[in-house]
């Protein structure tokens, strides 16, 4: 088996049973702000969009490459389709012509002669835009897992599939936090440390149970080419942000599991593995070359910004006119209040009204009345403020996603009195019927019915209150503070109450309490 680089979370397979393609991105994508790092475009595309199978592991835009499927990936390619429970991706597939589709289900193998593959889907509405999967290939002479960007709960199931000797896995995430909030410069520098610790946790999570014998870091960091976000590169200028390079993670995780072997899995990087023999080699880059984007990073990403300023022009050139006030208020109202009044779980979970102010739009949400109008002066606990031709290129494209559009684009600010509210932004990535009815539907049967499990010296609800990861092998309690590996997300055992949102209680007491409420149950 051989597999090929091609940037971000892009790969090339080769196998006994044919060739897939995964996750091509020449970019730049959310609105000209992702560039994959390093560059890619000096790979052969026109040899990998020949491939047998196209693999698009989910909706978001540095995954998905539309300019890039049109010019070098034939309509009549096979593609594999994960088992969403909303068709979005497939349409976005068929209206680019791609109707040879191969119908993938949730965990079950695929058989293709010497090729056997299985896409695992995850469902939940913080997975991606309501979906993020992951692809497990085995020939017979090599298997492997590309899990790119998505979070598993069920580990033991997916490694049934077979043992990868070669695992492919996200180590820097995709959001904007804290970077476009206003804060104060040592918050966001405090806040940004804290994120990257996170990411760094759930990736050595996953490493240490994949436990894989080679580790291929990959999907991201991205480079930011536009000026006002250059400064957000990497850890950032200031150390503000939270993107971490292919090599500080290595680094980190030599530091942490010096006997796991990983590996720079960049453009060009091709890994062959037969019968547990592994080589890896360069065809795009010279080593002095990656040192150089490593090692001189700001100086890397200069010469790209300054070369590259032409693309950004034209991704400009594309946004549509920007809609006067009214008429966006108008288009906002007739889109959005329908919605709104099918999102019961959205309006209780945000509680009140949320304000935009979009160009010369000022405007607030009201979630619990499912009104738009504009504002007036009111006390509200989040605010954005986003460029109209980004708002009126979505109205344009009656785009269903804006979390994965416009925030991750970053060119916007926000704020908030409080806690992260999760309700605000899932709304805001569920912009359709389809969508709103399903996330209605998957938080209403989140009623926890799990068994108790004993973690120390409290008995807690064995699933998260947030994905329904499995707490006996996720949690870890200091202070009487619970923390889920996964996500970072932390509960007052005490109280119940979580710590990083609105919501989301958990069901706890202590072990002594446990077993008083046991001895005073009657006799059967």
């Amino acid at each position: 088996m051989r597999i090929t680089g091609l940037g971000h979370a892009g790969m090339f397979i080769e196998t006994l049973g044919g060739s897939i393609l995964c996750d091509p991105v020449l970019g730049p994508t959310f609105f000209g702000s992702w560039f994959p790092f390093p560059d890619n475009r000096g790979l052969d595309w026109e040899r990998f969009g020949k491939a047998d199978f196209l693999y698009v592991s989910h909706r978001h835009r540095d995954h998905f490459d539309p300019a890039l499927m049109e010019r070098y990936i034939p309509k009549d390619i096979k593609v594999l389709l994960p088992d969403y429970p909303t068709d979005d991706l497939e349409q976005d597939l068929r209206r680019l012509g791609y109707d040879n589709i191969i119908y993938t289900q949730a965990g079950v193998p695929l058989q293709f002669g010497d090729l056997k593959l299985m896409v695992t889907p995850l469902r939940a509405p913080s997975d991606g835009p309501i979906g993020d999967s992951s692809l497990s290939v085995d020939d017979g002479t090599a298997s492997i897992l590309n899990q790119n960007d998505s979070h598993p709960l069920d580990l033991e199931k997916l490694l049934s599939f077979s043992k990868p000797q070669a695992y492919f896995t996200q180590v820097s995430g995709a959001i904007w936090w804290p970077m476009v909030y206003d804060l104060p410069q040592d918050a966001k520098q405090n806040f940004a440390k804290l994120k990257r610790d996170a990411q760094d946790k759930r990736a050595m999570y996953y490493i240490e149970k994949v436990d894989a014998e080679h580790v291929f870091p990959m999907a991201g960091p991205p480079m930011f080419l536009r000026e006002e976000l250059f400064r957000y590169n990497g850890h950032g200028l200031e150390g503000d942000a939270i993107f971490t390079d292919q090599r500080q993670f290595l680094a980190h995780m030599k530091e942490h599991r010096p006997d796991q072997k990983g590996y720079e899995f960049l453009p060009g990087t091709v890994v062959e593995l037969n019968d547990g023999d592994l080589s890896v080699t360069q065809t795009l880059y010279t080593d002095a070359e990656i040192d150089r984007i490593f090692d001189d990073k700001w100086s890397y990403l200069a010469e790209q910004r300054d070369s590259r300023q032409a693309e950004l022009a034209a991704e400009e050139a594309s946004r549509a006119p920007v809609l006067p006030p009214d008429e966006m208020l108008a288009a906002l109202k007739e889109w959005w209040e329908p919605l709104l009044r099918r999102g019961r779980i959205f309006r209780e979970g945000v509680g009140g009204p949320v304000r935009y102010t979009i160009g010369d739009l000022d405007m607030v949400v009201d979630f619990p009345k499912a009104k738009l109008r504009e504002y007036a002066g009111e006390e509200t606990g989040y605010w954005f403020t986003i460029p109209a031709d980004l708002v009126s290129t979505n109205i344009r494209d009656r785009e269903i996603d804006w979390s994965n559009s416009i925030f991750l684009s970053m060119q916007f600010q926000a704020g908030r009195v409080g806690k992260f509210n999760e309700f605000i932004y899932t709304f805001m990535k569920c912009l359709s019927r389809d969508r709103i009815e399903y996330v209605e539907n998957w938080y209403a049967e989140q009623s926890d019915v799990s068994e108790d499990v004993q973690l120390d010296d409290w008995v807690v609800q064995r699933r998260c209150p947030h994905l329904r990861a499995d707490l006996s092998k996720t949690a870890k309690i200091e202070d009487g503070v619970l923390t889920c590996s996964l996500h970072d997300w932390k509960w007052d055992l005490a109280s119940g109450r979580c710590l990083s949102t609105h919501g989301h209680p958990i069901r706890s007491r202590t072990a002594e309490d446990a077993l008083t409420r046991e001895a005073a149950q009657p006799a059967a």
